[in-house]
């Protein structure tokens, strides 16, 4: 199913999944789309491997925890989610080399947290790998000590899609939505 990009969102420069200069990271890009859900496309390279050419369960869970945490930023840039609870089901492998997408959403927003779920889906359209989380809101400068806005977090300069291809969309009642 393809979902319309509304926006890139920033980049950063070390983050494990985000980071454009972090040589060990996934260098994810995330985009926002119509509907309120957030994209993550990104592509688990052979040192992010547990068993041979499949992801680590850990990176992937990192993964859609953070696909989960940026989602709060489509209504809000100012807010950001401080993981307080994640739960993961692995239903298939994600393999290596090649590209994958992560979609997360709000499920539920409260004065200060909010839930979320999310899935990695593999390229035809499966769900590999499932999410729920909880996440504490707070004000950047509760998180960071440094000048993050400045060093650390940027626009991501590089083409953004006008669509993104994604699994089916979440039925209710489905461990999805």
């Amino acid at each position: 199913m393809s979902h319309r990009v509304s926006r890139a969102q920033n980049v950063s420069r070390m983050c494990m999944v985000c980071g454009v200069q972090n040589v060990a990271g996934f260098k994810a890009r995330f985009f926002e789309l119509e509907g309120g859900e957030l994209a993550g496309v990104f592509t688990p390279r052979e040192e992010h491997q547990g068993y041979p050419g499949r992801l680590h369960g850990g990176l992937a869970s990192t993964i859609l925890d953070e696909t989960i945490g940026r989602a709060i930023n489509i209504a809000d840039s100012q807010v950001w989610g401080v993981t307080a609870e994640i739960t993961v089901r692995f239903r298939k492998p994600v393999p290596l080399d090649r590209e994958v997408r992560a979609v997360g959403r709000i499920t539920k927003d409260g004065s200060r947290m909010f839930e979320g779920s999310g899935e990695i889906v593999l390229e035809d359209g499966t769900v590999a790998v499932e999410a729920r989380g909880k996440y504490v809101k707070m004000p950047l400068e509760g998180i960071v000590d440094t000048d993050f806005s400045k060093n650390e977090w940027f626009a991501d300069d590089l083409p953004v899609p006008a669509e993104i291809e994604l699994g089916q969309a979440p039925e209710p009642g489905d461990g999805r939505a």
